[in-house]
């Protein structure tokens, strides 16, 4: 593999002006195609295989017209203090704005009028109107969404408190301007590592090409592959991160080339042969942790993965191509005036160690103490996890300054918490002798169960097979009560039809998010095997070894649960939470333990690869396992600090975003990438392998013979091109000692 690369990197250095054309090309295909292709009009959720699915599938199956998957609102009103809902001139105002609403809009499926509807609060001073669309909150237009903000005007000068709540006021997510923090704090961590205006600018204009190819593809195909705006913000947040880092290895490799004193090509050629070689493999795991989430089989979660593994890929691409075409622009201005004075004087740096020398050496004298700290440290960080509680973030869990959590608690203080996540029961009495019957029997049940405020009576369709059941339970959407109260009603509905034939099942969002939590923690040990399995193999080939790759699972098993522990313990329990924009706390995003282990896995195998390959390839070429710790730390430590820094910056950048799920995730990625980095690479990994010594670089012989070789370490590239393979002798050495200590 390193021959090949090399000679693409050579290719891609010769033809720079054509490769930087093609790219430029596919740039501007991809942003023409999302300029020019339709709003996507769909961004379903749906979880095959679950109770709560299958009932919103009988639903849209006997309830023609019914829009089970249109949008809603609820417009709240609550009466000035001393007034009543139903005092004259507050009825008016709101019987006016039932009347704008109705003619609002032709997307309009039916406005309820809450004094016929029986949704006017037992005090009196809180209402409201159900508002339900005949296409789903994707698909409305502006002119819709205007027509049901500006309803309640009228009635707030009169003195009324008029909130909005609901999907049909769901938008895209703002992310907020600590995105564009996060990429300037990478810009200057770059200046600082390459002391280069250039250099430092090279690995941010790849990363933001690649992204943009990406981003601009998710975009123009949103609509064919119904992908909903979260799609399009990991796929950001990881190619951003992973497009910069790579791009930075190989810089950095192409100029410590450089300071060998090697021609610019062949120093290209020679980076992307050894450094492009641990970006594909570090590529690969990022891309098979994120293909696996696959095996979750829920749609969505499928392709936010695919999507940005094919973001990933490009990235790939871009360091192994782009990336030695712009260094062939660049010339001499990529090394810097401090990187080339040093260059050119020889043995001025040489016996200098720098921070990375200096730490490797301090773990190979304490090697069992620095486990010890690292493993106890994030052992009990990951304390809090023990308590991890899980579910889907509802409008309880907004910023407080929004209409719809200003709703959200209208409509708690009036009604009850439960009245944000009534439930939909559906009763199936198509095999019952005696539909009607039936469908009383489950109301009468459902009524006697804990933690049941309120059971409206049944409600069937045109063809009377079918019967609706609305359930308000007394506590708020995404409480453990609530969730009790729908197992309990599916359990009440297994009697139910063994004695009618009727079959109970349970839907609406609140059960939708039950059943999803469950099926994610069905699926979180199956998708651990799987992906770890398979980066075990891979991480296996590239070190030619098994205890090497089986430290590297261990280690970020480690660093994923104690980041898991950090993310209960801020978004949960709601320490620091103001720190962090967390207005208010509650259960975990369900699909954040099994989207952790997916993103942070491949992220970690990074650094994993990155740096022990530099270990290895010091070992093969004769170096004691303790000299290659430190010979592994001397080239890649620095370079690896800043990518793991560029990449905190640019997942904290996601902190800021208005939604509560993609500020979960920018913090949980941030914090993981944080353990991993600087604790379990920085410090366990070396003094494990202090510990293992030989053992670790070991491998059986009849494992040895059947694995194949990809040769990682340019050994079979050095022996091409008539190169001494002996570690630590040539000036090879002693010039990237020199680059890396300088720089």
């Amino acid at each position: 593999m390193a021959t090949f690369l090399y000679k693409l990197g050579r290719l891609a250095f010769r033809r720079r002006r054509y490769v930087a054309l093609i790219w430029v090309a596919l740039l501007a295909l991809a942003g023409f195609g999302a300029a020019s292709a339709s709003t996507a009009t769909s961004s379903s959720f749906s979880i095959p295989g679950t109770e709560a699915q299958r009932a919103f599938d009988l639903l849209e199956q006997r309830f023609p017209g019914g829009s089970a998957d249109g949008a809603t609102a609820r417009v709240v009103f609550k009466a000035p203090d001393n007034e009543k809902m139903a005092d004259p001139a507050n009825k008016a105002e709101v019987n006016k704005v039932v009347g704008e609403l109705k003619s609002g809009s032709d997307q309009i499926a039916s406005v309820t009028d809450p004094y016929t509807a029986g949704a006017v609060s037992k005090d009196g001073s809180t209402a409201y109107v159900s508002v339900s669309y005949k296409v789903n909150s994707m698909e409305l237009t502006d002119e819709t969404r205007d027509a049901l903000e500006d309803a309640g005007h009228a009635a707030q000068k009169s003195g009324m408190t008029v909130e909005i709540g609901g999907d049909a006021l769901m938008v895209i997510p703002e992310t907020g301007v600590t995105e564009i923090i996060g990429v300037a704090v990478a810009a200057v961590v770059l200046v600082i590592t390459f002391g280069s205006l250039i250099a430092a600018g090279l690995p941010l204009l790849t990363a933001l090409i690649g992204v943009g190819i990406g981003v601009s593809t998710i975009t123009a195909l949103a609509n064919v592959l119904d992908l909903g705006s979260t799609t399009s913000t990991l796929a950001m947040m990881i190619g951003l991160a992973v497009g910069i880092d790579y791009a930075l290895f190989i810089v950095s490799r192409y100029r410590a080339e450089l300071a060998e004193g090697r021609e610019h090509e062949e120093a290209a050629g020679r980076a992307v042969g050894t450094a492009g070689s641990a970006v594909v493999f570090a590529g690969l795991t990022v891309v098979i942790a994120l293909v696996g989430l696959a095996v979750v089989n829920i749609p969505m979660l499928s392709k936010m993965g695919f999507a940005a593994a094919g973001t990933v890929a490009i990235a790939v691409l871009i360091a192994l191509t782009l990336v030695p075409a712009l260094l062939g622009f660049a010339g001499k201005r990529v090394m810097g005036r401090k990187a080339r004075k040093a260059a050119e004087a020889p043995g001025g740096a040489e016996d200098k160690p720098n921070m990375g020398t200096r730490w490797a050496r301090f773990v190979l004298r304490k090697p069992v103490w620095v486990l010890l700290v690292g493993v106890i440290g994030l052992g009990t960080i990951a304390v809090p996890a023990a308590s991890l509680e899980m579910g889907l973030p509802d409008e309880g869990s907004q910023p407080t300054g929004t209409t719809q959590r200003r709703a959200y608690d209208l409509l708690s203080d009036g009604f009850g918490p439960g009245f944000n996540g009534p439930l939909m029961v559906v009763v199936d009495t198509a095999d019952s002798s005696d539909g009607k019957t039936a469908a009383k029997r489950v109301t009468d049940e459902i009524s006697g169960i804990k933690g049941v405020v309120a059971v409206t009576p049944a409600q069937f369709n045109k063809a009377g097979d079918t019967a609706m059941i609305t359930v308000v339970p007394k506590d708020r959407p995404s409480s453990v009560e609530t969730e009790n109260v729908v197992h309990s009603i599916r359990d009440a509905g297994k009697d139910i039809k063994s004695d009618t034939g009727a079959e109970v099942l349970v839907t609406g969002s609140t059960a939708m998010n039950i059943d999803f939590s469950q099926k994610m923690n069905d699926a979180l040990l199956p998708y651990l095997a799987l992906v770890v399995g398979l980066a075990f193999l891979l991480l296996m080939v590239v070190f030619r070894s098994v205890l090497v790759p089986l430290k590297a699972a261990l280690g970020f098993l480690l660093s994923v649960v104690a980041a898991l522990g950090a993310v209960v313990a801020v978004f949960q329990w709601g320490w620091l939470g103001s720190l962090f924009g967390v207005e208010q706390t509650g259960p975990i995003m369900s699909m954040m333990p099994i989207f952790m282990v997916g993103v942070v896995f491949g992220l970690a195998m990074d650094y994993e690869v990155f740096l022990v390959t530099r270990m290895r390839e010091a070992y093969v070429h004769g170096e004691t396992p303790g000299q290659a710790i430190v010979t592994g730390f001397r080239h890649g430590a620095r370079v690896v600090t800043a990518a793991a820094v560029i990449m905190m910056a640019v997942f904290a950048g996601f902190i800021g975003s208005s939604e509560q799920m993609v500020k979960m995730i920018g913090f949980s990625l941030a914090i993981a990438v944080f353990f991993d980095a600087f604790v379990v690479r920085m410090a366990i990994v070396p003094a494990v392998l202090a510990l293992l010594g030989r053992r670790a670089w070991s491998l059986p012989r009849w494992l040895d013979r059947i694995l194949p070789n990809v040769d990682v370490e340019g050994e079979g590239l050095r022996e091409q091109l008539d190169e001494t393979p002996a570690a630590g002798t040539g000036r090879g050495d002693a010039g990237d000692e020199r680059e890396l200590t300088r720089v």
